[in-house]
């Protein structure tokens, strides 16, 4: 992604894109909640500025987030382990509703936002990855995601 200028460690040189999906626990559908889906995203791109991992393209689906991440120096579990955690902490600590007993219509009474398992590999054709996070219901080629509609007024016009 950053071919002419790559990044330089103590030790090391370049990149490593990984494609990630994190799924959220129970197959709960949050995201096709915008604030929701909103919030994880910049919890994500919080969390990961927090720890120097830069991260690509993302995409959501319904109960779930495709992205592309370079994971320089940290192995693929760590990664995954720092972006989860800071994100379901602090997507918990502005969303308590979340937590609430399951009579009061909470969703993750008692657990995690994120299921244990998630998926982080290299892609073969990134090109063909990045269409593929983009496509995601809520992606950037997604008609449920307008970016060019910045106020309730312009989707009147």
């Amino acid at each position: 992604m950053r071919k002419e200028n790559p990044v330089r460690y103590s030790s090391a040189v370049g990149e490593a894109w990984l494609h990630a999906m994190f799924k959220v626990k129970y197959c709960h559908p949050i995201f096709d909640d915008e604030m929701y889906r909103e919030a994880m995203h910049a919890l994500l791109l919080e969390a990961a500025y927090q720890y120097g991992i830069v991260l690509g393209e993302m995409g959501f689906d319904n109960n779930h987030v495709h992205f592309l991440v370079d994971i320089g120096m940290y192995k693929r579990e760590e990664v995954a382990k720092l972006l989860r955690g800071y994100s379901a902490k602090k997507f918990f600590e502005f969303f308590p509703e979340l937590k609430r007993p399951r009579h009061e219509g909470g969703l993750f009474w008692k657990s995690g936002l994120w299921n244990p398992a998630y998926f982080m590999g290299s892609p073969r054709d990134v090109e063909g990855t990045i269409r593929y996070i983009r496509k995601q219901k809520y992606g950037m080629l997604s008609p449920l995601s307008n970016k060019n509609q910045t106020t309730l007024a312009a989707f009147a016009n």
